[in-house]
């Protein structure tokens, strides 16, 4: 069986070291429950002591303890000269397919007192979303089933609206609905990558795109410039976030979009503008590229837990999406989308309402980061939620062990770039309010300082998390 990775071993192990007591029983308390769940099956071989000690900026003798503890449970068999395993007596579990990346990993944890900023989106809803849930319930019908694989017709219908008043001609039967962006890039995904084909991407780009294309076995290709890549690798899709992109904030031009839409030809070019609305200096959004696969959201804009998102396509290829769909849900939840039809109606003051926000608090953290973290390098942002900091000299995927210990789970940037760069840097988001972030700064200087310590010395002692 092939070993894991420090970094995919990293990302399973989510939030370990975010409770209380000594580090090594928190570290054997995390890996008894990946090897019991399965999550690590009999035979996986586990990274070297000192790597994973480096790994998750603890001592060895913290890594050292938790793996003797767990093999003095059975769970685990080490030899000196060939390394540690999964024994096969500590759970006799089928391998299964799962994600380790940080952003994942951590929405999945309990609440649990640590700032959440490995994610991001807005952190509650608007009130505006609550009118129009109300008014949604006022709009159902008496004589609806409730099931539509590829939207509520009110819905398909306002987006293709919003796409003509755009500049893009569209109709009803060019847009599918689906829950969230997510799903919208996993049934395209289905439909056009197959094992071993190519996936061209940016990088660095967006984690949750990246951990679909690896799902289904494709070979991604990331690159920093789309278009004179996409015709030395002919790939089966090319997947691009053209306004305000996730983690970097950066945008493709006009000039740019259209290059690359010509360079792709007949490859498949999904663009998504999940966050195209989030304009920072409140010029309106460019329009979209008529000849890309469009996927959107209105989680960014609104709230992720209005799970509403789309895809703009051909007629054919959004009949074949829908049919995907059908099987996975019937349908996404009738009710968020007549609520969706309510934002629409008013969107320009739903989306004025959310970047006003946005700007106030990227402010906030800006100022924060300059005078708490000066050591930390950073360019403010024109659109999106996040700013793609670059911490001199350090790896941020330990740093980010450290910062967690300090409660706060932010997100490194290896996790967001296919070549292996990144190393060095952190998606910050600014979603919270200032309090929050305040707060959260406060504690990564902490943190900072901490790892700056850590990095020059090791306990020789298993350390103790407070």
């Amino acid at each position: 069986m092939k070993p894991i990775s420090v970094d995919d071993l990293a990302g399973r192990l989510g939030r370990w070291s975010a409770g209380r007591g000594w580090l090594y029983l928190l570290l054997a308390a995390r890996l008894r429950e990946l090897i019991d769940e399965g999550s690590l099956p009999a035979g996986t071989a586990l990274p070297p002591d000192r790597s994973l000690a480096t790994g998750l900026a603890v001592g060895r003798t913290t890594v050292i303890a938790a793996y003797d503890l767990l093999r003095e449970e059975g769970r685990l068999t080490r030899r000196r000269g060939s390394g540690t395993w999964v024994s096969p007596g500590g759970r006799a579990a089928a391998a299964r397919a799962e994600t380790a990346n940080p952003m994942f990993v951590n929405l999945l944890e309990p609440p649990d007192g640590v700032l959440q900023f490995a994610c991001a989106g807005p952190m509650a809803p608007p009130a505006r979303l609550v009118e129009a849930q109300r008014r949604a319930v006022e709009r159902l019908a008496g004589d609806d089933l409730g099931y539509h694989p590829s939207g509520h017709p009110a819905l398909r219908a306002a987006l293709a609206a919003r796409y003509r008043d755009r500049g893009v001609p569209t109709t009803a039967d060019q847009v599918l609905v689906t829950t969230g962006a997510q799903q919208a890039l996993a049934l395209l995904t289905r439909a056009l990558v197959r094992p071993g084909d190519e996936v061209l991407v940016e990088a660095p780009t967006y984690p949750g795109a990246l951990d679909l294309f690896r799902e289904v076995g494709a070979v991604v290709r990331a690159t920093g410039d789309l278009a004179a890549a996409v015709g030395r690798c002919r790939p089966a899709l090319v997947y691009a976030m053209p306004a305000f992109r996730n983690p970097t904030g950066s945008s493709l031009s006009p000039l740019e979009r259209a290059r690359l839409a010509r360079a792709a030809g007949d490859v498949p070019l999904v663009f998504d503008e999940a966050l195209a609305e989030l304009d920072l200096t409140g010029a309106p959004p460019s329009p979209p590229t008529a000849e890309a696969i469009t996927v959107g959201s209105l989680s960014k804009v609104v709230w992720g837990g209005l799970r509403v998102g789309w895809v703009r396509a051909d007629a054919a290829l959004v009949a074949r999406l829908a049919r995907f769909k059908a099987v996975h849900d019937l349908g996404s939840a009738v009710l968020d989308q007549l609520a969706a039809v309510e934002l629409l109606a008013d969107f320009a003051a739903v989306r004025s309402e959310r970047v006003t926000a946005l700007r106030r608090q990227h402010d906030h953290l800006c100022v924060r980061l300059r005078e708490e973290l000066p050591e930390w390098e950073f360019t403010p942002a024109e659109g999106g939620q996040t700013l793609w900091a670059r911490l001199p000299g350090a790896d941020a995927a330990s740093y980010a062990q450290v910062a967690l210990r300090h409660g706060v789970a932010v997100l490194p940037g290896g996790s967001l770039d296919p070549t292996g760069g990144s190393a060095d840097r952190l998606r910050v988001p600014f979603t919270a309010s200032p309090p929050v972030i305040s707060a959260a700064v406060a504690a990564l200087a902490t943190a900072w300082r901490a790892y700056g310590a850590e990095s020059t010395r090791r306990p020789l002692v298993p350390s103790m998390s407070v």
